[in-house]
């Protein structure tokens, strides 16, 4: 195995940066105790939480019955990556070829900016001093060779000096080569830190755990010479204008829209991106900052670029209040900025294909609609999360970020697939007979009085063919005026026809069919 000298790398860590993320984007007091789940378990937590036994891995539940003030949200890998952005650019202002490992992890050469400053530790300390004072984030810094090395001398503060870095590594435990299958082996085998697995003979590793685990140890013995994958600076993309004039009328507001949304097309063609997310910024004659964020499931033409800023200028100037722009004197700049980009052959095939006359026919066709009818004048349906087939739908306006009101997830009480073809808008009463023409009852313990022979739809019996259920579930259990139980069973008739049916309140509805 090669023994080449791993390149002497700097690497910025910032602690807690899913905590300090959702203080930056969205005010949420990191001193607090906070936690970030992902699938129902802490990714992440505060030193207030962590104080309080909140640890990575915990279930939600257990983590609120150790800490119940605990604060929860959701993991949100993009609101990490836009509030680190700021915190790569301060560093990009004294070190070249910064590359980004993860949202809060960025790492560069430690040879510029150690020269330029006189040293390795010199650099170390003016890096963390411009984040200080340009993002007001607390940040570590790690020197050692390879990017592993230097991620743990990070977390631990340290310099490593040169040629030392194996000798750090080897008294550290194996599990932070974040490996749980190789990890939980070694140990098992009696292996528990990077220096006993690094001392272990390469060829014997390679036949045992194969590339990955060579990879692995070159990892635990110092040796990681992986080159860094350097990002390129974002061209700066966002359009803006200043108007003598300060803007009071709807009109004047589209016109204005409408330059600046073909500029901003333009921009973002010459650079062969698209637009998903856009950000406009207004200012008022009276200093205030008024902004807004549209988020679009793809491309952003320069028409929907247009008509979101006539829209949202159209919503501002309407206002009424003392407050609103139009009764302090207008807007007089306004600024138009995509925050969410990437390249146009990234993009997704959409319903009428990925390209083609036909798609953009559809497109314009959509957009020509809404700027008729607003934002909701055109609306398509998201299947998410929930119990009830006729909640999991949600409405979204056109071009909007396709999100359902309930996330997709464990549901212990939701019908199996195939879902309901079609829901009822309102449940329709029915009759369930048995073989005797007697009306099925359901017992609190869920027996049922007889078995169902028949359906009266609309006042004609369907026989049952084959039956199912019933299956209890409780409703919004937690919300009191929501709540409601319910039982589900499925009736196959002998024409074919699959039906949804439910008892509530002792009577039986048709909620939904299979056809």
């Amino acid at each position: 195995m090669s023994r080449q000298t791993a390149t002497r790398t700097m690497l910025v860590w910032c602690p807690d940066w899913p905590i300090i993320a959702a203080e930056i984007v969205e005010g949420v007091p990191a001193r607090a105790p906070v936690a970030v789940l992902h699938a129902n378990r802490v990714v992440a937590s505060s030193i207030a939480a962590r104080a309080e036994g909140v640890r990575r891995g915990l279930r939600k539940r257990d983590a609120q019955a150790r800490c119940p003030e605990l604060i929860v949200l959701d993991q949100d890998l993009g609101r990490d990556a836009r509030a680190f952005e700021p915190v790569v650019a301060a560093v990009e202002e004294i070190a070249a070829g910064v590359a980004i490992l993860r949202a809060g992890v960025c790492a560069f050469a430690a040879r510029g900016p150690a020269r330029y400053f006189g040293g390795e530790e010199a650099a170390a300390e003016r890096i963390v001093e411009q984040i200080a004072v340009e993002c007001s984030v607390e940040a570590q810094i790690g020197v050692a060779e390879g990017t592993f090395g230097a991620l743990l001398a990070a977390r631990a503060g340290r310099h490593v000096p040169p040629g030392r870095t194996g000798e750090f590594l080897a008294g550290l435990p194996i599990g932070h080569l974040d490996r749980p299958a190789l990890t939980g082996l070694l140990e098992r085998l009696g292996v528990r830190t990077l220096g006993g697995f690094a001392d272990l003979d390469p060829s014997d590793v390679m036949a045992r755990f194969g590339l990955d685990g060579a990879l692995a140890q070159r990892l635990a013995a110092g040796r990681d010479d992986r080159p860094l994958a350097v990002r390129r600076p974002p061209p700066d993309l966002a359009v803006a204008e200043r108007f003598e004039d300060p803007i009071e009328r709807v009109d004047v507001a589209a016109f204005a829209a409408r330059s600046l949304a073909e500029q901003l097309a333009e921009r973002l063609a010459g650079h062969g991106i698209a637009c998903t997310r856009l950000a406009i910024t207004a200012i008022t004659t009276d200093g205030r900052e008024l902004h807004r964020t549209w988020r679009h499931e793809g491309v952003l033409t320069a028409v929907g670029i247009a008509d979101r800023t006539r829209w949202q200028l159209d919503g501002w100037l309407a206002r009424r209040g003392p407050t609103s722009p139009s009764a302090t004197g207008g807007i007089v700049a306004l600024r138009l900025s995509p925050e969410g980009i990437l390249a146009q052959a990234a993009l997704q095939p959409g319903l009428w294909g990925e390209a083609g006359d036909e798609r953009d026919r559809a497109h314009r066709a959509m957009h020509r609609v809404q700027g008729l009818l607003g934002p909701t004048g055109v609306l398509r349906g998201v299947l998410g999360g929930g119990n009830d087939p006729g909640a999991r739908v949600t409405l979204v306006p056109w071009g909007e970020e396709y999100l359902p009101a309930l996330p997709d997830g464990p549901w212990p009480d939701r019908l199996p697939s195939p879902s309901p073809a079609r829901i009822m808008p309102e449940p329709q009463p029915v009759a369930v007979l048995d073989t005797d023409g007697e009306p099925v009852t359901v017992s609190p313990r869920l027996a049922l009085s007889a078995m169902p022979a028949a359906v009266v739809l609309a006042g004609s019996a369907h026989t049952i063919a084959e039956w199912a259920g019933p299956w209890p579930t409780d409703e919004h259990w937690w919300d009191r005026g929501r709540a409601r139980a319910l039982l589900r069973a499925q009736a196959l008739l002998d024409d074919g026809r699959l039906l949804l049916l439910v008892v509530h309140r002792g009577a039986w509805l048709l909620v939904a069919d299979y056809d």
